[in-house]
């Protein structure tokens, strides 16, 4: 695409926006970055743009807080969107209407991009899936002396823009992309693809789970006839989904064979495709814990499957695959606890998945920002298990007043991550478990889950120390 010349709107200075202004000055367009927050520190992100362009075009990107004006919108050949930015604004509904292109990172990063394009969503499960499907292509290059790199990038870390123009035919694109991504693509167009679950989440966003579901739907939406999508068998919504899809679908499941896909049975995971079953491997010799690892995997080797790679490799990389930080992070052991750390778990559904995988009595942290979840069914998984709740942030008061309606009373409030961890120390005996699994974003008390995270590890390792 050529955009040389172009004035470009981006709404956003945060790592999105900074990547999408760097991506589109190298390829010659005018970028202006806008951004709504009074306390932004312009020289600081003007910074970050500079170290990442020639000398030449050093201090050619204007960052402006406010909003765009009628005049800057009609001079505007597309609109770039940080994924935080609602697309029901006014503000962005008034570029629509003026027939102005919308872009958000995915679609901005697919075109400008090249190579073969893997593409995962769903509510969980999503950066375990997208980093072991690039850990299988990775392996297979390596084996099989294949040319070009294998990017992963998206939602799990490196903005898709940070790589677009590194990119080249023989290369291999594994994306993270979360709803928000996915509201703004169109042209984006993978050659596989998967949404692992759809379940309640970001709904102060999407306002319904109908709509939510069909913003996970796009990222099939320019799939082919001939080109797979991997969905969740066993999930509410994806089945019925699958009826509307333009392109082929394969499912997996942990409790139903499947005649079309990959499943779990007597401790196997199983292909099956074309009449032709296969095993993969066992469930024991992954290093992942959990069920729902077992559908990550499943999710992972049917994608790959069905991009060329063949079950052998996929079976030798998920064997030496671990889990990925902030996931069922195994932190340490102190005086008999083990530590762990799933500040990743950012709605109930996650939270319960991380529940369910510990096999000692248990210590829970939780709590968070409030995106408008509910916390029944996370307080029902308790059972026996948890023993104690130890919760903190904006939906403390929800989640306390939910788990005493459901009988659960051993609840212990903190003010800070390292008042949580203290409190945890005090509670948990030798055998038992602590988990960080907060089934809420983190929002309002760090800037993300990982700062969340990295600060509950430094706080058990200083029990440790």
């Amino acid at each position: 695409m050529d955009v040389k010349g172009k004035k470009i709107v981006i709404i956003g200075a945060g790592k999105s926006g900074v990547s999408a202004a760097v991506l589109l000055r190298k390829e010659g367009a005018e970028p202006v970055i806008y951004d709504g927050s009074e306390k932004l520190d312009i020289s600081a992100v003007k910074a970050k743009i500079d170290e990442r362009l020639d000398e030449a075009l050093k201090g050619s990107v204007s960052v402006i807080i406010g909003e765009p004006g009628d005049e800057e919108r009609k001079q505007a050949y597309a609109l770039v969107l940080s994924p935080g930015v609602p697309v029901d604004t006014p503000l962005v509904e008034s570029f629509k209407a003026e027939g102005i292109p919308v872009w958000g990172e995915v679609e901005l990063g697919y075109l400008f991009s090249k190579g073969r394009i893997i593409a995962i969503t769903g509510t969980n499960g999503k950066t375990t899936t997208t980093s072991l499907v690039g850990h299988i292509v990775k392996e297979w290059y390596k084996k099989e002396n294949k040319k070009g790199d294998v990017f992963v990038a998206g939602n799990i870390g490196d903005p898709y823009t940070d790589i677009a123009l590194d990119t080249k035919e023989e290369d291999t694109i594994v994306l993270e992309i979360s709803s928000f991504q996915l509201e703004t693509t169109d042209a984006f167009h993978p050659e596989v693809s998967a949404i692992l679950n759809i379940t309640p989440d970001h709904l102060n966003r999407h306002h319904t789970m109908e709509n939510y579901a069909a913003c996970k739907g796009r990222i099939a939406l320019r799939q082919n006839a001939d080109e797979w999508c991997v969905l969740n068998a066993e999930d509410e919504y994806l089945p019925a989904m699958a009826e509307k899809l333009g392109c082929k679908t394969a499912f997996f499941s942990y409790t139903k064979e499947q005649e079309n896909g990959v499943y779990h049975k007597d401790g196997d995971i199983i292909a099956n495709f074309d009449g032709v079953k296969t095993k993969i491997l066992a469930v024991n010799e992954m290093k992942l814990l959990g069920a729902h690892n077992v559908e990550n995997v499943m999710a992972a080797a049917a994608l790959t499957l069905k991009f060329g790679v063949p079950a052998e490799t996929i079976a030798e990389a998920v064997k030496t695959f671990e889990s990925v930080e902030h996931r069922i992070e195994y932190t340490a052991t102190v005086k008999g606890v083990d530590y762990y750390n799933d500040s990743k778990g950012t709605n109930p559904d996650a939270a319960i998945k991380a529940v369910q995988a510990m096999v000692k009595p248990t210590v829970l942290i939780g709590g968070g920002y409030d995106k408008q979840n509910e916390y029944d069914e996370w307080i029902e998984c308790f059972g026996d298990k948890v023993k104690a709740l130890i919760l903190l942030g904006q939906t403390a008061d929800k989640i306390e007043a939910c788990a005493r309606k459901h009988g659960f009373n051993n609840i212990i409030r903190a003010e800070s991550m390292e008042d949580a961890v203290n409190k945890a120390y005090e509670t948990a005996v030798s055998g038992d478990a602590v988990l960080l699994s907060p089934a809420c974003a983190s929002w309002g008390m760090f800037k993300n889950f990982e700062e969340r995270g990295r600060i509950f590890k430094e706080a058990v390792r200083g029990l440790k120390g």
